[in-house]
């Protein structure tokens, strides 16, 4: 898709449960955009998605739809689980994808999953909607201006009240439950927008029978004095806010950071200042429009969500859960890999292998 191209970006669909679904209501009403076939491992499943959503084409099956010619390029909204097998089967069919966050289960399937895009020369992204906010956008933009001097402290969070039962795939270690891929993603995934990737990692927090995370704090240090200070829960109902500290003022994110409305810009001696950036798109739509506009340019990764970005965001989360004791039965040794030559030991990184 190399070069601009007039008609609409013609997509698949992975998988048929909640997040598939409002992301295809919110892709439907774009004009630049096509849905025409679903995928998934149960017919039954997909036929019905199909019929709600008047996509042409239902497969009962993954690989049909990663073989399908007509497609340009495939969300995967699977449990992330699930998604390196699934995103990796796109690749290799040649489809371009965007893939639901968390990205993997670790760093080591993100990886495999970046070097097979990068082999086969094909466009590849984590559905992480917060970077392509406007909102957020704006954010990173006053910050490399200098307009509340250098980030000194990052505070955000992401809890949900629960409960959830132990059957729940929250608490199902082989679907990688635990707060911390599913929420806490976020707001390590804000930190690291703004400071780069840690020097040092530190988790505390409470597991449940299963084994999975289900009240998390962090704390991760920059060889710069720079700290971020992070937590989530699926316990708990926490603010969803986030702070940005730095030397000449801060910038505070009310409830639902990830996905704000606004932020209030404090300097001293001046008044709070309230900033909005409007794009009249919903999050699913701007991380749509911003595979589209690759794809149209003939990227392969997008700027505003680099896979070097993804990766690192990884190796934090791998760093995080081996500090927890959290492991997937999928994936052993994930979190003894995941910072191989520069490991973690004792209260956090140091040089040398895990």
């Amino acid at each position: 898709m190399s070069g601009p191209k007039a008609e609409p970006v013609r997509w698949g669909i992975l998988a048929t449960g909640g997040i598939a679904a409002s992301f295809a209501t919110d892709l439907l009403e774009m004009a630049d955009a096509q849905v025409i076939a679903v995928g998934s491992r149960r017919p039954e499943s997909a036929k019905r998605f199909a019929e709600r959503f008047g996509i042409s084409r239902a497969y009962g099956g993954w690989e049909e739809l990663a073989a399908d010619d007509d497609i340009d390029v495939i969300y995967v909204a699977t449990p992330h689980s699930a998604h390196r097998a699934a995103a990796g089967l796109c690749l290799e069919a040649g489809r371009a994808v965007l893939c639901e966050k968390p990205f993997t289960l670790n760093v080591r399937e993100a990886q495999e999953l970046v070097d097979l895009a990068r082999a086969r020369g094909r466009f590849l992204m984590e559905a992480m909607w917060t970077y392509c906010d406007p909102v957020v956008r704006r954010m990173t933009e006053l910050i490399h201006d200098g307009a509340i001097g250098e980030v000194r402290a990052v505070h955000a969070d992401f809890g949900l009240p629960g409960p959830y039962p132990p059957e729940h795939r929250l608490r199902d270690p082989a679907l990688g439950g635990g707060a911390l891929l599913d929420l806490g993603v976020y707001p390590v995934s804000f930190a690291q927008l703004l400071l780069g990737e840690p020097d040092e990692v530190r988790a505390v927090g409470q597991l449940s029978p299963e084994g999975v995370d289900v009240n998390t704090g962090l704390a991760l240090g920059w060889d710069s004095g720079a700290v971020a200070l992070l937590s989530c829960s699926i316990t708990a109902d926490t603010p969803m806010t986030a702070a940005v500290t730095g030397t000449a003022g801060r910038i505070e994110f009310p409830r639902g950071f990830f996905q704000p409305e606004r932020f209030v810009l404090h300097r001293p001696g001046r008044d709070p200042e309230e900033i909005t950036a409007v794009d009249g798109l919903r999050s699913y739509q701007r991380e749509a429009a911003e595979v589209m506009r690759a794809l149209r340019a003939g990227e392969t990764e997008s700027p505003l969500v680099p896979l070097d970005g993804t990766l690192a965001v990884m190796r934090t989360l791998d760093a995080a859960r081996k500090r927890l004791g959290v492991r997937y039965p999928e994936a052993d040794g994930d979190a003894d890999e995941a910072w191989a030559g520069r490991g973690v030991s004792g209260a956090g990184r140091e040089r040398g292998g895990a």
